[in-house]
């Protein structure tokens, strides 16, 4: 067979030459709509790669965004690689110090950034060294007030007389850093290949399904991830892609997806939640197209929340990923044959994280290192290999507790994993409940918390105990008007849990601390409330 590298020029190109008069459409800071087209960001692509080139970016050279999704960002996921350079996309809700120890680590050179975004580069600018700044245009009057370049008249420096570099798909097309909530933060890097073989998975349909038929909206932040995956893999199968730019509330996301006919999205489950929660308060507001799929990752989706959309005709997909899987891992898709199983065994085996993707090996493994039995009961320690799996993080020593000696990523989940090969995310390690020498797993209580009709979200972390070690505590968020105790809360947790797993108390909150992908910060919450049964 022919050795034809896997690349993400062979996107842009085909992109280019056979989805042109595709829509894209944007939705910027002032709320208004931007429409172009696939056959308008292959030109404006190919122009970024050129400009860059004449500014003397060279192979493996870092181009950082400042960016929220929209067309230009989409323009920067191929126009930065096509260039021999590295895209590697800044987590705009970080602190300002965290900003500026990941550029300055990975030692980006030329960073792009959204006009709006100018004054959060400028609480870090001086501590890092760009060597050129461009920024681009969202809105009106914030470009003539800067004293950065445009990134319009950089795209102009293009002639068209351009040849792509000659590149090896095994080659850096792509980076971003961990969120460093226990640590500072680690880059990932992506290569042409293990980018094009995640939009193999993502287009399947045994995974994400994308088709070109699909109308695909971008919820998850391009910064984080690649969005995971979804906008290269539209752009692939030539879909048409919608993007939210700023504008992520629950309202506005839904808004779009009505007036875009949006079939495919994603996203973190406190977004869709939320979502939910406007679309109680007024069933008949949005009218969806049919068929309408979320691909909900990055915590664990309450299977009352997967209930719920149902009953709108909207199918909740759960998955599984980390920033080191590209994100991609696992899907939670149902066997043909299980769909003949009573309801409430089909929500249980929906509301795991699910099987392998292609490709992927999962392993969940022990204390002894020993893999765990597929009892769906017995928890490990999930770990994961593969093409799209990270071997490694940028510039950094090699750790042991985070690859094991056989080459396996130790994910820091644990899990269980049953007869059928899907695994179920039961904790992080860092959050797990130690209580009487038992473990207790904080998302099962979570979950089953939000069950409740009373509840929008609830947290449930360990808290020192002076006789058990820890005990669980519950951080409730009502719905709005919602009035619910707590001892009902205990009595609707009764017979779904031991006894000894329930939480020792709950306590009533406006909001649970979020991190900058929008997952729990339970760090925040156990700092918090770490005196809570210390008078027990």
């Amino acid at each position: 067979m022919m050795n034809y590298p896997l690349t993400l020029v062979h996107l842009l190109e085909r992109a280019g030459r056979y989805f042109s008069k595709v829509e894209i459409v944007s939705r910027f800071p002032d709320r208004s709509l931007h429409r172009t087209t696939y056959g308008e960001l292959y030109l404006r692509a190919r122009a970024l790669a050129e400009a860059l080139t004449r500014c003397g970016i060279e192979r493996g050279d870092r181009v950082a965004t400042l960016m929220w999704n929209h067309c230009a960002h989409l323009e920067a996921y191929f126009g930065i690689p096509a260039a021999g350079a590295v895209l590697h996309t800044l987590n705009l809700r970080l602190h300002p110090d965290d900003l500026s120890y990941i550029v300055s680590h990975a030692g980006d050179r030329f960073l792009l950034v959204d006009d709006v975004l100018v004054p959060l580069l400028e609480q870090f600018k001086e501590r890092v060294g760009f060597e050129r700044i461009f920024v681009v245009p969202t809105s009106k009057g914030h470009v003539s007030a800067t004293s950065y370049e445009s990134y319009e008249d950089l795209l102009k420096t293009a002639t068209g007389d351009f040849d792509y570099p000659d590149l090896d798909e095994n080659e850096p097309a792509g980076m971003c850093y961990t969120s460093g909530t226990t640590g500072k933060p680690r880059g990932v890097v992506y290569s042409h290949r293990s980018t094009v073989i995640q939009c193999f998975n993502v287009t399947s349909t045994s995974f994400h399904a994308i088709a070109p038929a699909d109308v695909v909206l971008s919820a998850v932040p391009m910064f984080h991830v690649h969005a995971w995956c979804h906008p290269y893999a539209a752009t692939m199968v030539g879909a048409k892609q919608v993007f939210p730019g700023p504008h992520l509330d629950a309202e506005s996301l839904l808004e779009l997806c009505e007036k875009e006919q949006v079939t495919f999205s994603s996203g973190v489950p406190t977004i869709w939640l939320a979502a939910l929660q406007v679309m109680e308060r007024d069933p008949r507001r949005f009218r969806f197209a049919p068929g309408l799929r979320l691909i909900v990752g990055g915590a664990a989706a309450p299977e009352a929340m997967i209930r719920s959309f149902d009953r709108y005709g909207i199918t909740v997909i759960h998955g599984w990923g980390m920033t080191e899987t590209s994100p991609g891992a696992a899907i939670a898709p149902l066997k043909p044959y299980m769909r003949s199983l009573p309801e409430d065994e089909r929500y249980t085996f929906r509301a795991k994280q699910g099987f392998a993707a292609p490709f992927v090996d999962l392993r969940v493994v022990g204390i002894d290192g020993e893999q765990i039995p597929a009892d769906g009961n017995t928890m490990g320690e999930l770990q994961v290999r593969g093409p799209y799996v990270t071997g490694s993080y940028y510039a950094t020593a090699p750790d042991p507790e985070k690859f094991t000696d056989d080459g396996w990523l130790r994910t820091g989940d644990v899990a269980t994993i049953d007869s059928e090969g899907y695994v179920k995310i039961t904790d992080r390690t860092k959050d797990l409940i130690k209580s009487g020498g038992e473990w207790i797993s904080s998302v099962d209580l979570e979950n089953a918390i939000m069950g409740h009709e009373a509840v929008a979200e609830a947290a449930v972390i360990a808290v020192p105990h002076p006789k058990w070690g820890e005990r669980p505590l519950a951080a409730v968020v009502l719905k709005p008007g919602a009035i619910v105790t707590k001892e009902e809360l205990q009595i609707f947790l009764q017979g779904k849990f031991a006894k000894w797993w329930l939480p020792d108390d709950y306590v009533f909150v406006d909001m649970i601390p979020r991190t900058s992908t929008g997952k729990f910060l339970k760090m925040q919450l156990r700092e918090t409330y770490r005196d809570h049964y210390s008078s027990v």
